[in-house]
């Protein structure tokens, strides 16, 4: 699970087997620690999973300020502080949730930031007046959902929204005034666009429209007062790994993504006339292009990087190659530019490493040097952390599955009780670099194996269309392969292994206790369908544009009733052996809180052991502190009874 946010409710315990009270309430801080005479000292859940001293810093279009997320009273709000000064100061005043998602206004004179209410993604868009310290809420519309679709600095007064406040199923096209507060809709959504492109004077002149099979459509005009035209087609088979990026500065072209005639996504240039391709800007042969860097006046590619164990940036711009080599010897880890100035003369640089937290600096190109900033969680830096090592094997079908491997530090590793720590997405990847929930399983003396299973982005299209229709199928085999692997390499103890998740980790989670309950001891499910049907039925209004593309990678819940149901865990807990840890958040628009309740049900009539924790101020993941720490804690218990792992006691 990804960090995030707040406090405030406790969380509904549900059921807990007398016999499972009973073992956990035996627990104290060392008991239960494995046989390791070097352990290293026990990290803090508070220091693991509580918010960031400092985080996502971003500089002001002139580059003379810097805001970022900071906690006042418990809760992130956004602060700033001179460029290079120490005049910190709290600009919003949330006391529930906290604010995780905000920019900079191009015209230097706001922060404009998301909220929704209780994780129900219901997003609205504020903004703080930095002259006067006032709030606007510029989309004061209830169950209404905003996205940000652009902004730039050469329309420093302008933001274009998505928003769904005609129609619940579909996004329109606005036009926000940040002086006046004035929404004018500019792009009416006919009912089956995924996205919108804008060009460099913030004319909405590309959509890219959903089909039926699975596949999409790129349609262009010439203005916004012009008719469309079709300009570019993918099949299903090449559409959730290609899309715009943007026009060119001058209109005549686009920035694709595109894996047409190509296995990876190639990053390419193609005509607005007739689609025909330009230019390969940047390619490798396996892995998809996973980021870009865009000069924003010329609109030209400056750089690429392709996530492969670890980033690897390709410099495309000969002016930045020099700026690439002196952030490559700055600090360890992979870097990432977070945010730019106007004159592009300060970049915020940002390190991930596995090892420690992000290393945030304000990197100056005119010196080439670069001023720290904070780390995320400089208590960390306290603590000894584990190593992540990329790791593969092939499948018993003949692919080859990339992962990474973390265990414990200043341990032997051999026969170790093993976490299979599964992703969400489907269609996401792990990838190198700190992760709280890896950190703290490997202090608590687990080994912890991070799959990137078929289905997973990042390796091909070949690779991402190996997982369709292969969900509890296939894609958990990878997973299956995955454990025989580490016990082959006497990595994992095959008596001690446990499968746990988010989303879709949380629906393979189940599948293990269900299809698998022989490999796996017990198995964590954080907020995971448990019928593929009912899943799939109850999708957001919003994702109907996404609905053709679950059908072809998942199934139809008419057309393949049986088949989805011989994929779903709900149709299996007779065949449950081991003990679940069930935990959902109440106002989850994406995987419903039924898909929960259904499954404690059908154990509850079973007489299966499970714990079942709901949070009734979350959605999709735990954002609040409180929620995150209390979470955190019954899972270490959990882990520490049947795999025999370290707990922190209370």
């Amino acid at each position: 699970m990804t960090e995030i946010n707040t406090v405030k409710h406790k969380p509904i315990l549900t059921h807990v087997l007398v016999i499972l009270g009973i073992v956990l309430g035996g627990l104290n801080g060392v008991s239960c620690m494995m046989k390791n005479k070097h352990a290293v000292e026990l990290i803090p859940r508070e220091v693991l999973f509580g918010n960031p001293k400092n985080t996502s810093p971003k500089i002001s279009p002139d580059g003379g300020q810097i805001a970022y997320l900071a906690p006042k009273e418990g809760v992130l709000n956004v602060w700033m502080r001179t460029l290079g000064g120490e005049d910190d100061r709290v600009l919003t005043h949330d006391r529930d949730r906290g604010v995780r998602r905000f920019f900079w206004a191009e015209n230097n004179q706001f922060i404009l930031y998301l909220q929704d209410v209780g994780g129900n993604e219901n997003w609205r868009l504020y903004g703080i007046e930095l002259e006067t310290g006032k709030v606007r809420d510029f989309t004061p519309f209830e169950n209404v959902q905003v996205r940000i679709i652009d902004h730039t600095k050469h329309y420093p007064d302008t933001v274009l929204l998505g928003i769904n406040k005609e129609r619940p199923q579909f996004h329109d096209v606005y036009r926000l005034d940040l002086r006046s507060g004035d929404l004018a809709r500019v792009a009416r959504n006919p009912g089956n666009v995924i996205s919108w492109v804008t060009d460099y004077h913030l004319r909405v002149r590309g959509k890219v429209v959903a089909e039926t099979s699975g596949g999409s459509v790129l349609y262009v005009r010439d203005s916004e007062e012009t008719s469309w035209r079709e300009l570019i087609r993918w099949e299903a088979v090449d559409a959730l790994s290609s899309g715009p990026i943007t026009f060119t500065r001058d209109g005549e072209s686009l920035l694709l993504f595109d894996s047409r005639g190509a296995n990876a996504t190639r990053l390419v240039r193609v005509s607005s006339t007739d689609g025909s391709t330009e230019e390969v800007i940047a390619a490798d042969e396996r892995y998809d292009v996973s980021r870009v860097m865009i000069d924003s006046d010329t609109y030209r590619v400056q750089a690429a990087a392709f996530t492969k164990a670890r980033t690897e940036w390709v410099v495309l711009d000969e002016t930045l190659r020099d700026d690439f080599a002196k952030l490559r010897d700055l600090d360890e880890g992979d870097f990432v530019v977070y945010s730019r100035s106007n004159d592009d003369e300060r970049w915020v640089i940002g390190y991930i490493k596995d090892t420690g937290p992000i290393a945030f600096h304000v990197y100056h190109r005119g010196q080439k040097s670069a001023d720290f900033l904070f780390y995320h969680k400089p208590e960390l830096t306290e603590y000894t952390l584990a190593p992540m090592f990329p790791i593969q094997y092939v499948s018993r079908d003949g692919l080859r599955i990339h992962g990474y491997l973390t265990y414990p530090p200043e341990t032997v590793v051999r026969d170790l009780p093993l976490v299979v720590y599964v992703h969400g997405g489907p269609w996401a990847r792990d990838t190198w670099g700190y992760d709280s929930t890896v950190q703290w399983m490997a202090n608590r003396g687990y080994a912890v194996l991070q799959i990137n299973y078929r289905g997973s982005t990042g390796y091909g299209k070949e690779f991402l269309n190996a997982g369709n229709r292969e969900w509890g199928g296939k894609m958990h085999n990878d997973l299956i392969d995955g454990v025989q692997w580490a016990v082959a390499q006497r990595i994992a103890d095959p008596e001690r292994v446990a499968v746990y998740g988010g989303s879709y980790g949380g629906y393979a989670a189940l599948v293990g206790a269900t299809f698998t309950p022989d490999v796996f001891r017990c198995a964590v499910d954080i907020v995971g369908p448990s019928n593929l049907i009912s899943f799939i039925q109850s999708i957001p209004p919003y994702w109907a544009t996404f609905r053709a593309m679950l059908y072809e990678r998942v199934g139809h819940p008419e057309k393949d009733e049986e088949f989805l149901k011989s994929r779903s865990p709900l149709f299996f807990v007779d065949q449950i052996r081991i003990p679940l840890l069930i935990a959902q958040g109440a106002n989850d628009p994406r995987v419903k809180k039924e898909e929960s309740e259904q499954i404690v049900e059908a154990l509850e009539r079973r007489g299966i052991e499970y714990m079942y924790l709901v949070f009734p101020d979350e959605g999709h993941g735990f954002v609040k502190p409180e929620n995150r720490l209390h979470f955190y804690e019954t899972a270490e218990k959990f882990l520490a009874t049947y795999l025999g792992g370290r707990y922190e006691a209370q």
